[in-house]
């Protein structure tokens, strides 16, 4: 898979938060209901100060490497110090060096083929956090861009 170096900046996200493992593939279950809540009940709208109407995906809190677990967010990028209400949760995007990758095609297979192909890869992951980011370019499901930040040492 192709990918690009990348320094980012701190993100702040702010969103919903579900701790989950790949073990029996429990995270392909728990992030989808989560993302089926998040959107179902439009959570987004509730969070103030979006930076833009891209969605993200957060893996982070990580106990371990990816067979460990984990917590997924499904939220949006925010300025930093705004209010949320619970169920939302704020957590931190590291800036850092990150592997960026980009992807085209349906949100649900085309990510989890993405990561099962990371998970072959020998990439020198830091384990802080890694995201997806929604770029929302279009209404098909079936043809969207994500863009897949790994962080790295």
């Amino acid at each position: 898979m192709n990918y690009e170096i990348v320094n980012l900046n701190e993100k702040q996200v702010v969103g919903l938060i579900k701790e989950t493992t790949n073990s029996n593939n429990k995270s392909i279950r728990d992030i989808g209901m989560l993302w089926e809540e998040f959107l179902g009940k439009e959570h987004w709208k509730k969070i103030e100060n979006r930076k833009n109407n891209k969605s993200i995906g957060l893996y982070t809190d990580y106990q371990g490497d990816f067979t460990q677990p984990f917590n997924f967010i499904c939220g949006c990028e925010v300025d930093k110090n705004i209010q949320f209400k619970l169920p939302l949760v704020s957590r931190t995007i590291q800036g850092g060096r990150y592997a960026k990758f980009i992807i085209n095609g349906d949100i649900k297979e085309s990510v989890g083929e993405f990561w099962l192909k990371l998970w072959q890869m020998d990439l020198n992951r830091k384990y802080s956090c890694d995201f997806e980011e929604y770029q929302n370019n279009t209404q098909d499901m079936q043809k969207q861009e994500i863009h897949i930040y790994i962080s790295i040492k």
